[in-house]
């Protein structure tokens, strides 16, 4: 008899998760590009906006270092310890790889010891300044979603910029200052990002909370991306909702959490004094153990899934879309101008898909496997789509309202989930059922 009742719920519990499949059970993730959902007519397409999961972006890069022979061991020198500066036994020798220091040392696994890092040569040209830059480079447009952070194994700098580009490095933009005097090194009133707001979010800063010179247990530096998403999400983020249709309707907000390219400008090492000590310049360099970048592919809400192949990440486009970024529409899918995908309206977005030529359409406007009709739109004959009340378009591509200019934040077109009052009577009946065969098993 138990055996019975069990079987019965397991029934019962298939034929409920087939019907909530247009309701996922996490909204607002974007992980999803397109689902299929039951309507009169039977099961068809909804499409919606996705983006690939964030993702340790340190895998995929490419480091470079200027001037290209900054780093130490070749020829051999010895340096000073990072806990006694005057303790200047330490060696490193290019050609021992025990006791070299390559830039790929800046990406290994952390937790070993003693820890690996890169390390510059010492300070023994002063008064010239010792500086380096550290460009980092994907090839790819990426978003970021974490904080960048740079574990330096010598003081942390004196001086200091983290630059960003959006062009492959043709140009670059600063993304912070960092410095011990900030007000000295780059004329600047130092801040921090708990000086920032809503309204300044996008001020570049100078911030001496990160430079505080040659003390052993003072090593990381920052640059907070999420203390910038929690001016729109909230403190622990849980308004990502917030924080998307900030993203979605303002360019430059977007654009600001956008690289591909990120520069490490190291102008001044940590000294530790207003005086440089020229007895002891075996004391002075730069040494990075660690560098955190986290970050998804850029592929403008029309794909979920980025791929590493040949050296190079691309996105896997759904929606009719084509290109590294999925920046443009497939052969024959041009009937309208692309369009990136929008976060709007919460929580699935819009898909802007991609929709076929005039001259490619033929005699089929619409099938059940490429041109499908969308927003719960169905098929009629291979002709034509037979849209819900709220969307036109030859695919059902379009809210309505918009050929009117009606559309409104409250209008909630394009924000239900797609199924019949049908279905969801049929759900409700069938989780009572359940409820019931529970309640009498408990029993």
């Amino acid at each position: 008899m138990y055996l019975s009742r069990f079987l019965s719920i397991h029934a019962l519990w298939v034929t409920v998760s087939s019907v909530m499949q247009p309701y996922p059970l996490v909204w607002g993730h974007y992980d999803v590009c397109k689902t299929q959902i039951y309507t009169e007519e039977g099961k068809v397409w909804d499409y919606m906006a996705c983006q690939p999961e964030s993702m340790d972006m340190t895998k995929y890069l490419k480091v470079k270092l200027d001037p290209p022979d900054i780093t130490c061991g070749d020829p051999p020198e010895t340096f000073c310890a990072m806990g006694n500066p005057y303790m200047c036994n330490n060696e490193c020798d290019a050609s021992t790889p025990e006791l070299a220091h390559p830039p790929e040392l800046m990406f290994d696994f952390e937790g070993r010891h003693p820890s690996t890092f890169w390390q510059s040569a010492t300070w023994k040209e002063y008064p010239k300044p010792l500086q380096v830059n550290i460009t980092l480079s994907w090839s790819k447009t990426i978003e970021l979603t974490d904080n960048i952070v740079i574990t330096f194994e010598s003081g942390r700098p004196d001086q200091m910029i983290l630059e960003k580009s959006l062009d492959y490095g043709r140009t670059w933009q600063p993304y912070q200052y960092y410095a011990t005097d900030c007000l000295d090194a780059f004329h600047m009133d130092p801040k921090s990002v708990k000086d920032l707001s809503q309204h300044t979010v996008l001020e570049i800063i100078c911030t001496e909370e990160y430079s505080t010179g040659y003390m052993t247990n003072s090593k990381i530096i920052h640059f907070e991306i999420k203390d910038r998403f929690a001016f729109f999400a909230g403190p622990r983020l849980r308004n990502m909702a917030s924080l998307y249709g900030q993203l979605d309707t303002t360019k430059k907000l977007r654009d600001f959490f956008t690289i591909t390219d990120l520069r490490i400008r190291l102008l001044r090492p940590a000294t530790g004094e207003i005086f440089v000590d020229e007895q002891h310049l075996a004391r002075y360099f730069y040494a990075i153990s660690d560098v955190k970048v986290h970050g998804r592919c850029k592929c403008n809400l029309h794909a979920t899934v980025c791929v590493f192949d040949n050296s190079k990440l691309t996105c896997e486009c759904e929606h009719n879309t084509t290109g590294p970024d999925c920046g443009k529409c497939k052969k024959n899918y041009q009937g309208r101008p692309w369009s990136p995908g929008s976060y709007l309206p919460i929580p699935k977005g819009t898909a802007n898909t991609c929709i076929p030529s005039i001259s490619s359409i033929g005699t089929n406007v619409c099938d059940n496997e490429l041109l499908h009709c969308q927003n719960g739109g169905t098929c009629h004959n291979n002709v034509r789509c037979l849209c819900p009340a709220a969307y036109t378009g030859i695919l059902c591509e379009k809210l309505r309202c918009e050929e009117v200019g009606s559309c409104g934040s409250d209008s909630g077109q394009g924000a239900r989930p797609q199924g019949s009052p049908e279905l969801l009577l049929l759900l409700l009946l069938l989780l009572t059922a359940l409820l019931g065969t529970a309640s009498s098993l408990a029993f």
